[in-house]
């Protein structure tokens, strides 16, 4: 049974930082491309980043380009989403989602097969 769990999200104030983590099981990490999204309420869900499977290749969304970072570590089967310059607009639930695709990093949700529950993020202004 795969799992993706999200953590460290929160609330911070407008110029923070986060770091997400999502701790992936039942599946083989280093085979998956990985991928965060968001939710903000009333809003449609959007991409923010995906990462290959080695984690040479990163994409981003425009609006975090610069000051998001995604990584992972596959020995340790977990992806990373560091936010710095928080702004009140990040305002989200964010999910990870994995891609058995692994050369991938896709930017539509379609292409991912298993989602995590999500963990809010809240940036105060």
């Amino acid at each position: 049974q795969v799992q993706l769990v999200e953590s460290g999200g929160g609330l911070v104030q407008a110029g923070g930082s986060l770091r997400l983590s999502c701790a992936a099981s039942g599946l083989t990490f280093s085979n998956y491309a990985m991928g965060w999204f968001r939710q903000a309420p009333g809003k449609e869900s959007e991409f923010v980043a995906a990462i290959n499977w080695s984690g040479k290749y990163t994409d981003y969304a425009d609006s975090v380009k610069g000051r998001f970072t995604i990584s992972r570590d596959n020995a340790k089967n977990t992806v990373y989403l560091q936010m710095n310059s928080l702004k009140p607009e990040d305002t989200a639930v964010y999910s990870c989602a994995a891609d058995r695709r692994f050369s991938n990093a896709a930017r539509t949700r379609g292409e991912y097969d298993y989602w995590g529950q999500g963990t809010q993020v809240t940036v105060s202004s």
